[in-house]
C-alpha cells in the first residue's frame, strides 16, 4: 500500500484534527480515511462550537 498523496501541510492538519499520529494517517487506506473525515464533517456540523455550549 502506498502512502496518501496529499501535501505535509495537510498531512499535518488532519492529524491534529483527527487525534492520530502522522505516521499512522499516511498509511491508512484512503476509504478509512474518508470516513473518518465524513465524521468529524458530521460532528462539526451538529456542534460547531466544538462541544462547549452554555445553557445556563
Amino acid at each position: 500500500m502506498r502512502p496518501l498523496q496529499i501535501s505535509p501541510e495537510t498531512a499535518v492538519k488532519l492529524s491534529e484534527k483527527l487525534g492520530i499520529p502522522l505516521e499512522h494517517l499516511m498509511h491508512t487506506p484512503q476509504h478509512i480515511l474518508m470516513q473518518k473525515l465524513a465524521e468529524l464533517a458530521k460532528e462539526e456540523t451538529i456542534d460547531p462550537n466544538g462541544g462547549e455550549s452554555d445553557k445556563s
